[in-house]
């Protein structure tokens, strides 16, 4: 079978790609250029171009990354599926019970939902096409050995891992939705060659507050503590319904996970050393 992943440099196109290869894929991994002029036929592709951070200070190259970029492959290439990975920040104003995929969404437009809006316009693009084989996955906070310092995950666990302690600037009962790479990598191929339905939640369900995270680190034998007036940043629990009806799923958990991407993030950090 042929896949083709577009952002393969990235986090979750890397694992990805790797993911697929393990399983008997052959893939390709061209650049973000030849989005613009795909040759022949695709495979099963996955869209993981997108911008994260720096959205803010990019709104004009998050809106060709999410949406510009993707209506031109839309129009031209061929494939067998297509797997758009957005994002369930679209859900950031969303009630307890608004988090099912066929639900409304509630967006004001503003800076701040640049990133919001472009991945919806990404979604819309993909659902014009009467395609059933184009689907969207939105994705939660994705987790694994080797994330990105640029996420709060991801610099929590590279301070722990480095000098055994970390201070978190939000206060404790701030939460997130965390999913692990292993069962993003597994549910997008599977959804790939034969999900039923056109758009599909991927994250655990279940918040994790970061007093929870804390308490793991200190299990696992380093320090978190928090700094004093922290806001208290929480999200909406993602409705994971459909993935558990359709694939059985069961995520892991972020908690369990921890003393792994500790040791992982220890290892990578002792290898740095050595090399400098």
């Amino acid at each position: 079978m042929k896949a083709t992943v577009f952002g393969s440099s990235g986090f979750i196109g890397r694992n990805l790609a790797a993911h697929l290869r393990d399983i008997g894929y052959v893939v390709a991994t061209p650049d973000r250029e030849a989005a613009g002029d795909p040759r022949g036929n695709l495979g099963h592709v996955f869209y993981c171009i997108g911008m994260t951070g720096n959205f803010r200070d990019r709104p004009l190259a998050t809106v060709e990354a999410h949406a510009g970029l993707l209506a031109r492959l839309l129009e031209r290439a061929e494939f067998s599926s297509f797997i758009y990975f957005s994002s369930t920040r679209v859900y950031a104003q969303a009630g307890p019970e608004e988090t099912i995929e066929d639900a409304p969404i509630k967006v004001r437009p503003s800076a701040d939902t640049t990133y919001d809006l472009s991945k919806l316009l990404g979604e819309a693009l993909c659902m014009s096409l009467e395609q059933p084989a184009v689907k969207v996955i939105r994705l939660s906070n994705v987790y694994g050995p080797d994330q990105s310092k640029a996420t709060f995950l991801g610099s929590l666990v590279e301070d722990l891992a480095r000098t055994g302690y970390a201070v978190i600037r939000e206060a404790p009962d701030s939460s997130k939705d965390y999913v692990s790479i292993s069962d993003v990598v597994t549910l997008a191929e599977r959804i790939a060659r034969g999900g039923r339905h056109r758009t599909y939640n991927l994250a655990s369900g279940q918040p994790v507050r970061h007093i929870d995270l804390a308490e793991a680190a200190g299990a696992a034998g380093v320090s978190c503590t928090f700094a004093p007036g922290g806001a208290c940043r929480t999200f909406p629990a993602i409705n994971i319904t459909r993935l558990q009806n359709e694939f059985a799923f069961s995520p892991r958990s972020v908690l369990d996970d921890l003393p792994a991407l500790l040791c992982a993030a220890g290892h990578n950090a002792a290898n740095s050393e050595a090399h400098t």
